[in-house]
């Protein structure tokens, strides 16, 4: 064990831990350079794409040290997106220390601080690296200067490299044998091995990711899942090199993978205890923080009936994100789906990316929202994510919406037009700090319905990407909440209604009606799409209907032949109207909710 170190590389998004990643698994020589690839640990093809890491990775990496000693090195390479922070909490559970990742040009950011905190509550070994100096806008006195003045950490013990150029690469690795404890733990004592990731393999069923902390365990042995008691026979254990390599045992202090032939996903849990069937441990590991769910959208599909094959790919799509949440859920206008639940915007739009590629599914999600909390006046309290379950106005008492604590740092030269924003989107109780010569850090409290509707974009846009952007959940405040519902022609459309603060009610329906005009086909007659509160008409456009030339048989003789006959026309589309109903194609629904998240 004492050859042993596991660690893993965080950092804020874009500093650089998936090139580094790249470059220590050059290092050690785990791929010659004809079948490398850049990001080579961002398997995912959307990852790929995005040029983000959504799913932290595990590799082994074998490596003689200058004492001669052979070292084996478990990386864990984490994403850096606020989204995917459980990602990064499960990651270091499996660790004794980490490499904190610091751009040279941009210095510390948001997510940086978040992650180190992150990185504290585990107790690990903290390593500061500044990345990126080969940049010709590099500062590293400054950054020096930030870790020791922001960060608290010792400047003196941080290290200097460019993982684009490989510059450095040497030392780190020294620095991860030297200075990251190895592994404590007992191969001699019952098995207990913590479950920190799966996924859902078609051929052998779920491959389990998991962190030995006492223990070993190898093919043929018994296995039990300590949360459900479900028993099973081990049929492979191993490790992760680039690919799964097949080993005999895995002892105490390994991050490896455990095959049992688990064919009901349900059956495991990430930050479950897997222990021995015959000899248990006393206790199961302290799990994961539960994450709760902070956005809420529907997810239907398209054709009613691949509602079966939507369900069995939430099951196997759960496995292998923890974070995320679902329940059955119906519409009048889109029929059977599910209530998910989602840790932000990026974590919804991965989900759907995902869903529609590694399953090949066709499918609609409704306007995201938050989940709110009405007191009524009979005392009782409900939570409604859900605009169908909004309570009878008559009976609310007083309506409440989650605030978070926004931490922004930016360029001081944006911080006119970012606290403008900020206003705008109800932020208060802000504090500003300046961090540095030019560097300010904002924090706002502001409710989070209004962060995941354009927030993220807007500030991006305002500070031309050098902003960064970090918040946490803090509690519920008492807001002037309404449900705005979407009528076309007379009748409730259920999957477009929104509940939103009464200020911004007439703009968010001005925009969906002008969406619907757009997108829903022309008829015979007037048909009226109209925003409501209630039974009050707040917003509405109207598409003109087509007109057939009535009196074209008409020419000269009198003017009454011709009102006669549009006078008839006119009944017969007020009748038309009232028994006509407008079918709402399903490109409207898409139109309607892509704006609401892309906009």
């Amino acid at each position: 064990m004492k050859h042993i170190r596991n660690f893993s590389i965080i950092a804020h998004i874009d500093h650089g831990k998936s090139t580094l990643a790249d470059r220590l698994i050059q290092y050690t020589g785990m791929v010659d350079e004809r079948n490398f690839k850049d990001q080579i640990l961002d398997t995912m093809e959307i990852e790929r794409e995005r040029g983000i890491t959504i799913k932290s990775q595990a590799i082994s990496l074998p490596y003689q040290a200058q004492d001669g000693e052979d070292y084996l090195l478990n990386l864990i390479d984490t994403p850096g997106h606020v989204d995917f922070s459980y990602e990064v909490s499960r990651a270091l559970a499996s660790c004794e220390g980490v490499l904190l990742l610091i751009d040279a040009a941009q210095g510390v950011q948001a997510q940086t601080l978040a992650n180190l905190y992150l990185a504290m509550e585990n107790n690990l070994e903290i390593i500061p690296v500044i990345n990126k100096i080969d940049l010709p806008t590099a500062d590293v006195d400054r950054v020096l200067e930030q870790i020791d003045s922001e960060l608290g950490l010792d400047p003196f013990s941080a290290l200097k490299c460019s993982a684009k150029e490989g510059i450095g690469i040497e030392e780190i690795i020294e620095a991860i044998v030297c200075r990251i404890p190895p592994p404590k733990g007992k191969p001699d004592s019952p098995l207990a091995a913590l479950i920190f990731d799966a996924q859902y393999d078609p051929f052998r069923g779920t491959v389990i990711h998991c962190r030995l902390f006492d223990g070993t365990v190898k093919a043929g042995e018994i296995i039990r899942f300590m949360s459900n008691q479900a028993v099973y026979k081990v049929e492979e254990v191993g490790r992760f090199l680039l690919t799964r390599q097949k080993r005999d045992r895995l002892s105490a202090g390994e991050v490896g993978y455990i095959l049992a032939g688990v064919k009901t996903v349900s059956d495991v849990h990430i930050g479950d205890t897997i222990t021995l069937d015959d000899q248990p441990c006393d206790a199961p590991l302290p799990g994961f923080k539960e994450f709760k769910p902070v956005v809420f959208s529907s997810i239907y599909p398209i054709a009613p009936e691949d509602y079966e094959d939507l369900a069995v790919a939430l099951e196997k799509y759960k496995l292998n994100d923890a974070a995320f949440v679902y329940q059955k859920d119906s519409s009048i206008a889109l029929g059977q789906g599910f209530r998910c639940g989602f840790l932000g915007l990026l974590h919804l739009e991965i989900v759907q990316e995902r869903l529609e590629r590694e399953y090949d599914l066709s499918i609609i999600l409704s306007v995201p929202s938050v989940r709110y909390r009405f007191t009524l006046k009979d005392g009782s309290t409900v939570y409604v994510d859900n605009p169908a379950h909004y309570p009878d106005p008559g009976s609310i008492e007083r309506g409440e919406e989650p605030y978070i604590r926004a931490t922004l740092i930016l360029p001081e030269r944006y911080l006119g037009a970012v606290m403008k924003l900020c206003m705008e989107k109800r932020g208060e109780n802000s504090k500003l700090n300046y961090l540095g010569p030019g560097r300010v850090e904002l924090i706002y409290e502001m409710p989070l319905a209004e962060v995941i509707y354009d927030f993220y974009n807007r500030f991006k846009s305002i500070t031309q990407g050098y902003g960064s952007f970090d918040y946490d959940v803090l509690d519920y405040r008492e807001s002037n909440l309404v449900l705005v519902d979407i009528l076309v022609n007379g009748e409730k459309v259920d999957a477009l209604s929104q509940i939103v603060h009464r200020d911004q009610a007439r703009p968010r329906a001005l925009g969906v009606c002008e969406k619907l005009k757009e997108e829903i086909p022309r008829q015979m007659f007037k048909v009226a799409i109209q925003g409501a509160i209630g039974g009050e008409i707040i917003a509405r456009t109207t598409i003109s209907p087509f007109r057939k030339d009535v009196t074209a048989k008409c020419y000269g003789g009198d003017i009454t032949r011709k009102r006669k006959l549009l006078e008839k026309q006119k009944k017969g589309k007020k009748r038309m109207k009232m028994i006509g109903s407008v079918s709402i194609p399903q490109s409207a629904f898409l139109a309607v909710l892509k704006s609401d998240t892309d906009s």
